[in-house]
């Protein structure tokens, strides 16, 4: 790790573009939950999403009405991602994802890999895909334990195959929630990755809420966190795969050693999300309670602009065990899907890693 003293330099650097960032809060990338219909029954999801899910699917010419009024008022560039529930699902994606390339957004996926097959891959591409991301959670006892479906690691395999080979350009990544159960062997599953061409990995941990309330092996403890880190910084001192941790939470003395870029919660200040029902969030992690608007009763570019106060001013989060925290200055309170609805702080992996507390 960097010298303590240029570490804290570096995070008083990183504290000063943050507070810049929360000020002109430009919109950088919009998550759109266009189905939470899944083929899958994962332990760690956070929706509950089905098969055949009743509550419905948003038409997409609702979602391409928010589009318009984002290209008449904002205009930087925004990727545009879409997930659920599991996108290709949805019998009208390809339609959905020509309609948001054509408008010049960029656009984005996240899926479980179970059905992007060769000819898939390349109809999506026809239809502007620009970057997709494809969820492998463990060698094959765990992936599939994970997943509930035993077909799935195979799948999530022939997935990261067809994209290793493809020649056209797109931006992809493999997506890793860590838990108790595949972190003995994350050695492995990185020389694995390695092996079948993958060259940019994102590894998260999991949070509980969702179905993953059920299951304390999502958890990692302090040493299994530590570990986890160690391994992160480890890795990316090497050529072969670009790998990062997720924006969960402010690391202390880990910043700037697992992921590229200073901890910020950048829900509601560059992130926004649209559920499925019309509800506009800062990201689908967080509760429902955290909502600022619905495009079925508000502006979007309005509801951007000026509400995500929450999301902005951090002061009400200075309670409880962050009050007298000394990384506040850095951290500020966490990211929002840690907090409970009353607003309070359910989990601290910089605790964890430093106080031997959650």
């Amino acid at each position: 790790m960097t010298n303590g003293i240029e570490k804290i330099l570096r995070l008083e650097e990183g504290a000063k573009v943050n507070v810049l960032r929360v000020k002109h809060h430009y919109l950088q990338q919009l998550f759109w939950e266009c189905t939470l219909r899944c083929n899958l029954k994962c332990k760690h999801c956070g929706s509950n999403c089905m098969a055949e899910d009743l509550r419905g699917e948003m038409p997409l010419n609702d979602f391409l009405c928010v589009l318009d009024e984002i290209e008449k008022n904002m205009h930087q560039p925004i990727l545009i991602t879409t997930t659920g529930g599991e996108p290709l699902m949805r019998e009208d994606i390809m339609d959905c994802g020509r309609e948001i390339s054509k408008r010049g957004f960029y656009w984005g996926m996240v899926t479980n890999g179970t059905y992007l097959t060769q000819t898939i891959l390349d109809k999506l591409l026809d239809a502007g895909l620009s970057s997709i991301s494809v969820s492998l959670d463990g060698l094959q006892d765990e992936h599939n334990w994970m997943r509930g479906n035993n077909h799935s690691f195979h799948a999530a395999i022939n997935a990261i195959d067809v994209l290793a080979c493809n020649q056209r350009n797109l931006t992809w990544d493999v997506i890793t929630c860590v838990n108790k159960r595949n972190i003995s062997h994350i050695e492995e599953l990185k020389q694995f990755l390695i092996e079948h061409g993958v060259k940019r990995w994102k590894i998260f941990t999991v949070f509980a809420m969702g179905r993953a309330k059920e299951y304390p092996e999502m958890d990692l403890d302090k040493e299994e966190f530590t570990m986890l880190m160690t391994f992160i910084s480890k890795s990316r001192k090497e050529a072969a795969l670009k790998v990062s941790y997720g924006c969960e939470s402010f690391l202390g003395p880990f910043e700037y050693e697992v992921r590229d870029n200073q901890y910020f919660c950048a829900a509601g200040v560059n992130v926004a999300s649209i559920r499925f029902d019309g509800a506009i969030s800062g990201c689908l992690s967080i509760r429902y309670n955290y909502n600022e608007g619905n495009i079925y009763k508000n502006s979007f570019v309005d509801t951007w602009n000026n509400r995500f106060q929450r999301y902005r001013n951090s002061q009400w989060k200075k309670t409880g065990i962050c009050e007298a925290c000394e990384a506040w200055r850095w951290c500020l309170g966490n990211g929002m899907h840690l907090r409970d609805d009353e607003g309070n702080l359910k989990q601290c992996n910089y605790r964890k890693l430093y106080h031997n507390t959650k």
